[in-house]
């Protein structure tokens, strides 16, 4: 007998001992090639600052572009009861600091296209307008508070606006609207069989309240077509009173 033969014969590994060891090892080295694999992942990219900024430009040139139309080719009332809506969208959709930017970027694009006067003349108060219209609807605040707020607002851009052009022109135009409310007043005292002509505190008195008036009616009528228009965009306003919808249903 030779040494070879004597010795013990060593045991041979079978194929599913193999297999079973190879999978130990990728069942230790999953993880870590899980965690390389997850950082080697390019990062996501979020959409949601680009679509702001993209909507926000697109709104003010919107407001913009409305304002220039109605400026040159009046249409009436039509276009005008749109001036603050695209700022106020703005707000609903994106926020206070974008709907600022759109106040701000609509009086620059304004600035350039028209000059700066007759982009002061938008800013205040439809812009600003704007802003405290998405300010309101944003909240959920009732259409009397809203309309309430932006009616001052318009006032006092009302005041503005004739304190600019009587500085640009040189001339008072407060006489010139004081002169057509004592024409309105004279008449109304003669149909009445009144012989006493009005004073000037109640001319006066009846220019500011036909000047409050007239902006009352403006922010019902634009808040009327918002109902309307930004219910159907996806961003309603707040319900109207139960007699609008009444009268809207008819």
């Amino acid at each position: 007998m030779s040494i070879v033969d004597s010795l013990p014969e060593e045991p041979e590994e079978s194929p599913s001992s193999e297999s079973q060891s190879q999978g130990q090892l990728q069942q230790h080295d999953s993880p870590n090639n899980s965690g390389n694999y997850s950082n080697l992942q390019p990062p996501q990219l979020k959409a949601v600052a680009p679509l702001r900024m993209v909507e926000t430009a697109f709104l003010a040139s919107t407001a913009s572009l409305i304002w220039f139309i109605n400026f040159y080719f009046p249409l009436g009332p039509v276009l005008r009861i749109f001036f603050p809506v695209p700022i106020a969208l703005v707000y609903l959709r994106w926020g206070q600091r974008a709907a600022w930017m759109a106040a701000v970027t609509s009086g620059l694009l304004l600035s350039v296209l028209m000059g700066p006067v007759r982009s002061l003349l938008f800013v205040m108060p439809y812009a600003f307008m704007g802003v405290l219209l998405g300010v309101t609807w944003h909240r959920r605040v009732p259409w009397i508070v809203s309309i309430t707020l932006a009616t001052l607002l318009g006032t006092l851009g009302f005041f503005f606006r004739m304190w600019l052009l009587s500085v640009l022109s040189g001339e008072d135009l407060w006489i010139y609207l004081i002169n057509q409310v004592t024409g309105i007043a004279e008449w109304i005292f003669l149909k009445l069989g009144l012989l006493t002509s009005p004073n000037v505190f109640l001319i006066q008195a009846g220019a500011f309240a036909l000047v409050v008036i007239n902006n009352f009616i403006y922010l019902f009528v634009v808040h009327v077509a918002a109902w309307l228009l930004l219910d159907r965009l996806g961003n309603p306003i707040p319900r109207p009173p139960r007699w609008v919808q009444v009268l809207m249903d008819y």
